[in-house]
């Protein structure tokens, strides 16, 4: 299923601007204190690093990647999410913007 709305939460309205543009993000938080990110990544292929490990949900568009240690790209698209190990890294190929929520683990 994917995420169209996410209700009662904080937004950050100071952007986090990555790769020159190519990846943009709002920090949310929920009243628990849990945080996320909305954003979206522009066609491009980027690296990018973890600290705490992260669970990529995919909203719209669609990109390949490639967990750190492995050869192989995979996909995800609309509803469908892959998860990063903390202080790993990952890369990713995008053809269209693809639209994401970042759960921090």
């Amino acid at each position: 299923m994917t995420t169209t709305h996410i209700d009662g939460v904080t937004v950050s309205t100071q952007a986090s601007v990555y790769f020159d543009g190519k990846c943009v993000s709002h920090g949310i938080t929920y009243p628990d204190g849990t945080k996320k990110s909305v954003g979206v990544v522009l066609p491009a292929t980027l690296t990018f690093n973890t600290g705490a490990p992260e669970i990529m949900e995919c909203v719209a568009g669609g990109c390949e990647y490639k967990l750190a240690g492995s050869d192989a790209w995979l996909k995800s698209a609309p509803g469908e999410s892959f998860s990063i190990p903390g202080n790993s890294s990952f890369d990713i190929r995008v053809t269209e913007p693809y639209h994401y929520i970042c759960h921090f683990g």
